[in-house]
């Protein structure tokens, strides 16, 4: 039995790090392909910004509602159809014959993400006794950073000599083999609320509502029916927040997040972290490679520095705040990260990379201080018995985040460059429309340093974690 539980751990361990590496690299690395996807299909910088955001509005919509799904109908089941999902739409992109193809083939890959990234680490810590738990995320975590660190790299070189569709054809083999070793090794079925009912309302109003939401805002300069669209979700956001608190058993428990502070302040400053980071990849991937010359092999290596200080630095972060109030440690994190956000306003074609590369190493250090003392602080503010959700719900926050940094990205190249290709326009546009895009993501850091500063201390949350 002990021999059967180590094999049963070490495949899922295997698998659930497999689909860790999976999405940090080919988020990291599509953005150095994009420029060359602009030249072979004549795409407009506005177009290729929705290859990014096409897959982050899908995961962003797809995570909860999937999540919850899983928990009653069986995590493994979503997990491995997600997989499959993910092989085949990956293989579909490396063959899209235009931009727009390519687009509506990410949104798709984004749905699979949604049910792979809303399963994967609660099979993980459904297989594993708590003793050695934390090893396991641990390596999970790794794994992630790998994939970041890889991304501008490896991807960078393989844009570079074997052009963009070598990346989804990497893709495709990785997921592949991730998708027979759980088909074939991975046993058992868990489900965290098998009997309840699914709230299927309430998954509607959120994907309905987010999706049109971000949508609309991503589209206000591009399209009249944007506003249209901003309004319904708004709508259908506030229709879902009073829907699910009234539930018995809801997508999300919404009182979570009122009556418990340092969660809601956690999840919010974790929110505004991605949004004011995630696009940081794609404005500096245009910089170097449009403004600035540089190939996609060279581009990766100077972007290199942030995900190495993340990989390197974040188990030691992790560790501080078990000893230091981990709201304190995420603080410094995140004005850390405006400090290299404004830097970057001063970004010009005479800018020597002897400032980029430190600077982009200083934003990985104050992502590292903020992102594992940010999970510790919403982790320590509920019962173990809502690990789940929480867990759950900071994903979420990840993924909507994210989405909310291209949307913006996106409103902007919108604004400033139109449809016009990115070989069209002057780099002086070019560049004031990076500007612009890194004095809004300094202004949401100096709100995320609020928003961190404003949990309190760890010790805070403990009556309202016996309440929760």
């Amino acid at each position: 039995m002990v021999k059967e539980n180590s094999n049963q751990e070490r495949v899922t361990l295997l698998v659930v790090t497999g689909t860790a590496f999976l999405v940090p690299f080919i988020g990291s690395a599509i953005n150095l392909a994009l420029p060359l996807l602009g030249e072979e299909y004549n795409s407009s910088a506005l177009l290729l910004g929705w290859v990014v955001t096409a897959y982050l509005l899908a995961t962003a919509a797809l995570l909860l509602p999937f999540g919850r799904l899983a928990d009653i109908i069986g995590r493994r089941k979503v997990f491995l159809t997600g997989l499959g999902f993910f092989t085949l739409v990956s293989l579909l992109c490396s063959l899209a014959t235009s931009t727009e193809m390519l687009v509506a083939l990410r949104l798709l890959q984004g749905i699979a993400a949604a049910m792979i990234f809303s399963t994967s680490t609660a099979i993980l810590t459904s297989v594993y006794p708590p003793a050695r738990m934390g090893k396991a995320l641990g390596m999970t975590v790794a794994s992630t950073y790998t994939g970041l660190s890889l991304g501008p790299v490896l991807g960078g070189w393989m844009n570079h000599n074997w052009g963009w569709r070598s990346l989804f054809y990497f893709i495709v083999v990785i997921s592949l083999a991730v998708t027979i070793s759980t088909a074939v090794w991975l046993k058992g079925e868990w489900r965290g609320a098998e009997g309840e009912r699914y709230d299927l309302t309430g998954a509607l109003l959120y994907v309905v509502g987010l999706t049109a939401f971000l949508y609309g805002v991503s589209s206000l300069s591009s399209s009249t029916w944007a506003w249209y669209a901003t309004a319904l979700g708004v709508v259908c956001l506030g229709f879902f927040v009073w829907f699910e608190l009234g539930q018995e058993h809801p997508l999300i428990r919404m009182k979570l997040f009122v009556e418990n502070i340092p969660f809601a302040f956690s999840n919010l400053a974790a929110m505004i972290n991605y949004s004011a980071t995630f696009g940081l990849g794609f404005l500096l991937s245009i910089y170097l490679q449009v403004i600035m010359g540089y190939s996609s092999q060279t581009a990766g290596m100077i972007l290199l520095s942030q995900p190495l200080m993340m990989a390197l630095l974040s188990p030691l972060a992790g560790s501080l705040s078990d000893r230091i109030e981990p709201y304190k440690v995420a603080t410094t994190g995140m004005l850390l990260t405006a400090v290299g956000m404004f830097v970057f306003l001063f970004l010009n074609q005479q800018t020597s990379m002897y400032l980029v590369i430190p600077n982009l190493a200083l934003i990985g250090l104050g992502f590292a201080l903020f992102s594992s003392p940010n999970t510790n602080a919403v982790m320590s503010s509920v019962p173990p018995r809502l690990y789940g959700i929480a867990s759950s719900t900071l994903g979420t926050m990840r993924n909507v985040g994210q989405a909310v940094s291209m949307a913006i990205v996106t409103l902007i190249m919108a604004a400033y460059l139109g449809r016009a290709q990115l070989s069209q326009v002057a780099p002086e546009v070019l560049m004031s429309t990076v500007h612009t895009a890194f004095l809004i993501f300094f202004i949401l850091c100096c709100l995320g340093v609020v928003s961190s500063a404003a949990r309190g201390r760890k010790n805070d949350a403990e009556p309202q974690k016996s309440a929760a």
